[in-house]
């Protein structure tokens, strides 16, 4: 980022509270030590040039028993940095030295140490990440929007509106920045390079897949190029190219767009059209709800019992999508190999511009938040309600044993417990044979623990499955199987 913004900003903190301090006190340490030579001849501070009197044998010195070199005045002085934490491990030592035998010098430290308190930490220019959504939320709680975003499209908007606000600040070259990108292809660990104009240009193809479904334009319409069915109302999208070959498609087009800033305006423009559009549509279909509680009115833990309400394959009431009579949240949104209903394909694009904002700012060395915890649980939930569709998928392609038993549909089954802790975290009971199955607690056979960003880590395919931190417990086969499937949920 240029020096002028961020970074520049946060230098310049450290410059005031750090080594200038230190400095001054330096120089100045050297003048009053020649001062304190000639004020040890009294022992009182007063010499007998001035007329004081001498010391009593025996009676406590002003000066107490300080270091060599360190005068009553000398360590009075360096109070105010011994409060900010700023001298040296000698002036500490010697300034507590002194504070246990003089009470004026420790009644006044332990007012410089309240003082201090009241300054406010050094932190982080840029705004909380939370902030944008407080007072949103706060806003929409005086007055309801009269098109309020869908509440599973409340990731997406706030997550693209993240990274533009990312990408609005960085210098011309940062766009050329090379990017890591990981992600996991069912076997292991897969990377490739890109540049932040790049992958920025592969997040403007992927979710040209759901701008199609919308009837909006496609980045991949046009003369001998792939192109989905542009009919609003026409039911699945039939995509020609999956997520990958979508964006190989679209970086293979020569643009000025992949080396420079011009990235931006289509992504953010195809962003900010997806989100109007699903906000009117949904608006019209449902007479003006935003589908299903606006996020932050639930809490930041889904608990799910016996009935499997965010088991895997559930339907969109199951997953509390709030999905009714004309919701247009169920209209299929295809991805080559499969198909999302366009509740589930927004969030699941919210994750992707996530993690991959995330690469971004690694690639740029700036610091970058996760979502809101209200977001945050959506997303979790996403992909807990997928791992029953990856286990099997897994199964189909060999990576994974054979199921322990077949369930018939509807029919209670093994079952996992994956509990996601911390913030946006929490319960889901998984099936492990069938996706048709039913998650119950009486069959559960396995339980798997792992915080809130660990959980994301491993699904975005940034985590190998066998290194990530959990806590488990039951059967382990079982356990390895879901974390492998966790992982597959990744992809470029």
């Amino acid at each position: 980022m240029s020096g002028h913004g961020r970074h520049g900003g946060r230098g310049q903190h450290g410059d005031r509270g750090g080594h200038g301090d230190r400095g001054d006190h330096g120089d100045h340490r050297g003048h009053r030590d020649h001062g304190n030579r000639g004020g040890h001849i009294g022992h009182s501070g007063h010499g007998e040039a001035d007329g004081g009197p001498h010391s009593v044998p025996g009676a406590p010195s002003q000066d107490g028993p300080d270091a060599p070199g360190y005068g009553h005045a000398v360590l009075k002085s360096l109070l105010g940095a011994w409060a900010l934490a700023a001298c040296s491990p000698e002036e500490t030592a010697a300034v507590e030295a002194h504070l246990t035998d003089c009470a004026p010098c420790a009644d006044e430290a332990v007012r410089l140490r309240d003082a201090v308190g009241l300054l406010h930490a050094e932190d982080s220019l840029d705004l909380d990440p939370g902030l944008r959504s407080q007072v949103l939320e706060g806003c929409l709680d005086r007055r309801p929007a009269r098109i309020p975003v869908p509440h599973w499209a409340a990731p997406y908007e706030a997550e693209t509106a993240r990274l533009d606000a990312l990408l609005r600040d960085m210098a011309d070259e940062e766009w050329r920045a090379p990017v890591r990108l990981r992600w996991f292809d069912g076997e292991g660990e897969t990377e490739r390079e890109a540049t932040v104009a790049q992958l920025l240009g592969h997040l403007y193809a992927v979710d040209g897949a759901v701008a199609a479904a919308l009837g909006l334009p496609d980045p991949l319409a046009g003369p001998g190029r792939p192109r989905s069915s542009p009919e609003r109302n026409a039911g699945p999208v039939d995509l020609v190219h999956g997520p990958v070959a979508r964006t190989e498609a679209y970086w293979a087009l020569d643009t000025a767009a992949h080396h420079s800033a011009e990235a931006r305006t289509p992504w953010r423009e195809q962003s900010r059209a997806v989100v109007r559009h699903v906000s009117y549509a949904q608006s019209d279909a449902t007479g003006g709800a935003a589908g299903g509680a606006r996020p932050g009115a639930a809490g930041s833990r889904r608990r799910t019992g016996p009935s499997g309400g965010a088991r895997g394959g559930g339907a969109v009431g199951e997953a509390g999508n709030g999905a009714g009579a004309g919701d247009r949240s169920a209209l299929p949104v295809g991805y080559g190999e499969f198909t999302l209903p366009l509740h589930d394909a927004l969030l699941d694009r919210a994750f992707e511009c996530w993690k991959h904002a995330e690469d971004i700012a690694d690639a740029v060395d700036y610091p970058y938040g996760p979502p809101v915890a209200a977001h945050l649980n959506l997303l979790v939930d996403l992909a807990a309600r997928r791992l029953p569709d990856a286990l099997a998928g897994r199964r189909r392609a060999g990576l994974a044993g054979p199921p322990g038993a077949l369930a018939p549909a509807g029919a209670p089954g093994r079952t996992l417990r994956l509990e996601v802790e911390g913030e946006g975290g929490g319960d889901w009971y998984v099936p492990l044979d069938s996706p048709a199955a039913r998650p119950s607690p009486d069959h559960q056979v396995a339980h798997v623990a792992l915080d809130t960003l660990e959980f994301c880590q491993l699904a975005a395919g940034h985590v190998p499955p066998l290194e990530a931190a959990v806590g488990e417990d039951g059967d382990r086969e079982a356990i390895r199987e879901v974390l492998y499937a966790v992982a597959s949920l990744s992809r470029l």
